[in-house]
């Protein structure tokens, strides 16, 4: 059954450490308080990296089957685990060619069933999008461009405004129309410094339309942001919001 893998059980390994290390970055907020883990002493250094593997590659499976659930296709984990017993034995039920052709019929349906619910999200961003910035353009204040562009302003700055060709020095926080954060230069307590040309449309128009000590509110329609590009934390046709106070140009 070599063939039916296309990554060996050492770079699995290796996959799920790098996976993992990056995933904790996003879960340190998650976690509560740490799990009691039992001490186990092995007899050997070999019989302590043999148990590592099998563990690594129980969680690397374990992620891979949580992953296809969120998009509705439940894979048995009893059947997984059986499946790497017998392989183990020689006792596949499966030929490689059968094996082989059942992991591409898999990969098929995994990219329709992904492909489906990115439309239903994306739907679903369109409407919200739509409301929100039909709300938004009742605030006393909101200016609307002809582009649609939507921004207020908070602070009005005394200084220069900037050219499209310019440097600038931002601070900002970008959320969905949720409210949900998806970036914040103020979380990082770092100013962000960019080519004002080589940022989103919505943001090359509205920053343009700041002086130097500026604080707008921009709400940006999605064909002035990613449009139909569909992101971990910015789903597809995504209406965003972003505060952006405007503290420096560099010529």
């Amino acid at each position: 059954m070599k063939s039916v893998f296309k990554v060996s059980l050492l770079a699995a390994t290796v996959a799920l450490a790098v996976g993992c290390q990056e995933d904790a970055k996003e879960e340190t907020a998650k976690v509560e308080a740490p799990v009691a883990v039992e001490t186990v002493t092995f007899a050997t250094e070999d019989d302590k990296a043999a148990y590592a593997i099998g563990a690594s590659l129980a969680q690397y499976l374990k992620a891979n089957l949580e992953q296809q659930k969120e998009i509705g296709l439940a894979l048995s984990s009893d059947l997984v685990l059986q499946g790497v017993q017998d392989a183990f034995s020689d006792k596949s039920k499966l030929s490689d060619e059968e094996a082989q052709a059942t992991l591409q019929a898999l990969d098929q349906r995994v990219a329709e069933l992904a492909q489906k619910q990115a439309q239903e999200s994306a739907a679903v961003a369109v409407k919200a999008g739509e409301e929100f910035r039909a709300q938004f353009a009742k605030t006393e204040g909101v200016t609307t461009t002809d582009s649609g562009l939507m921004y207020l302003v908070e602070t009005m700055g005394e200084g220069d405004k900037p050219a499209a060709e310019d440097t600038v020095v931002v601070h900002y926080k970008g959320t969905l129309t949720d409210g949900k954060q998806f970036d914040s230069s103020y979380d990082r307590n770092q100013p962000a410094t960019f080519p004002l040309n080589r940022v989103i449309p919505g943001w090359t128009e509205g920053v343009q339309l700041m002086p130097v000590g500026s604080k707008f509110k921009f709400v940006i329609p999605s064909e002035l942001a990613y449009g139909e590009q569909d992101t971990p934390t910015i789903p597809a046709n995504s209406t965003l919001v972003f505060d952006v106070e405007l503290l420096e140009i560099k010529k």
